[in-house]
Formats: C-alpha cells, sequence, structure tokens
C-alpha cells in the first residue's frame, strides 16, 4: 500500500499508558518507533500532543526539546502542549442508587468540606481532529497513535476525503471503530523490543 504523504498525529497520554500492557516498567523509544513506521514510508510531519502540569518539570522540558531534535539526535516531532485543566467534582452518579450523589473525602471531619477536584486532558482529543482536519488538504494518509473512538467522527470525515489510516498502537485500550476503519495497524507489542528505548532490560 502506497501511504504518500503522511501526517502522524500522537495522543501522548495514551501511548505512555499503554506502554505498560507490555510489562511492567516497560517504555518505548519515539526515535526508534518513528524509525520502524518510516521502513514503510516517510512521515512528512509528526505532532506530539499532551497535557502538562503548570508549569512542566524539569525532566518533562527536557523531554520535549529531545522529541524536536532532528535525527540522529532526536526523532523530529513537533510538541504541542497543553496545561491539565483542574475541574470540582461535586456531583457522582452511583449506580446502585441509580442517582447523583454529592461524594465526599474519607479524611473529612464535621464541620470541615474537603473540596474534591481532579484534572483532564479533553483537550488534546480536539487538537488531534482539529490538526488532522486543517491539514487534510497536505497528506495522504493519517498515521494515529490513540486509541480514543472520541476521534470517530474526524476519521469518518478524512474517509470521505479519500484518506487512508493507519493506527500505531499497542493490543491494549484501541477503539474497535478505530481498528475497524484502519487500513493498517502496525501492533507495537509484534515489535516492542525493536522500539524498546536504550535504558530498558528485557524481560
Amino acid at each position: 500500500m502506497d501511504r504518500g504523504r503522511a501526517l502522524w498525529l500522537i495522543d501522548a497520554g495514551y501511548l505512555h499508558a499503554a506502554q505498560s500492557s507490555i510489562a511492567p516498567g516497560y517504555r518505548f523509544d519515539y526515535r526508534k518507533l518513528r524509525d520502524k513506521i518510516e521502513q514503510d514510508g516517510e512521515v512528512w510531519r509528526a505532532y506530539f500532543l499532551n497535557s502538562t502540569a503548570n508549569p512542566p518539570t524539569d525532566l518533562q522540558d527536557s523531554f520535549h526539546r529531545w522529541l524536536r531534535q532532528a535525527p540522529p539526535v532526536g526523532p523530529k516531532i513537533i510538541t504541542k502542549l497543553y496545561q491539565l485543566k483542574t475541574i470540582d467534582i461535586d456531583r457522582a452518579y452511583c449506580e446502585v442508587c441509580q442517582r447523583e450523589v454529592a461524594p465526599a473525602c474519607p479524611h473529612a471531619r464535621n464541620p470541615e468540606v474537603h473540596h474534591l477536584q481532579r484534572q483532564q486532558q479533553k483537550v488534546v482529543d480536539v487538537g488531534l481532529a482539529t490538526l488532522a482536519l486543517t491539514l487534510v488538504g497536505d497528506y495522504d494518509t493519517l498515521v494515529l497513535s490513540s486509541g480514543d473512538g472520541d476521534l470517530l467522527d474526524t476519521v469518518e470525515y478524512l474517509s470521505l476525503h479519500k484518506k487512508q489510516l493507519e493506527l500505531v498502537v499497542f493490543r491494549a485500550g484501541v477503539s474497535g471503530e478505530l481498528q475497524s476503519r484502519a487500513d493498517r495497524v502496525y501492533w507495537v507489542d509484534e515489535f516492542q523490543d525493536e522500539v524498546r528505548h536504550s535504558a530498558q532490560p528485557r524481560t
């Protein structure tokens, strides 16, 4: 299959979480992964999308600088970083009671009130879809590293515009809807040792 001009979009949160499905502590190398998928055709442009704490740690900054560097040092990947969004948790749905309830911290003692929050990175999904659609005239194949079924509408739109879809994913946590629409799937599980981070021992 001729890939043509390829755009690689990476959901960093997905790849980071999914790599542990290989083995506890397993890590892959982005440069090796790019080399692997480019055996079937050069990637025109690659984007790494992630949500980070504000401010990011020194380790995160160093990693992102490395991602942006061209070979032979780095994998030459553009980084788009978003702040994690903090939202208040004031309601939750109880499946047993079948109604919304007020969540409570087990450490709170009357009359204390502990305000509950969580962080989410939904903006990454929007960023992936936006890049795929705004650059639609510039590529032939979307190489996608995400397992999120929320991207289904974007994938359907691209299919109508004769774009090919390749997935570069782990077997864990990939939407069946995305799998069924892919022209090709690169299962990282199948070449895990080829892209293993050099600091990682083989298990």
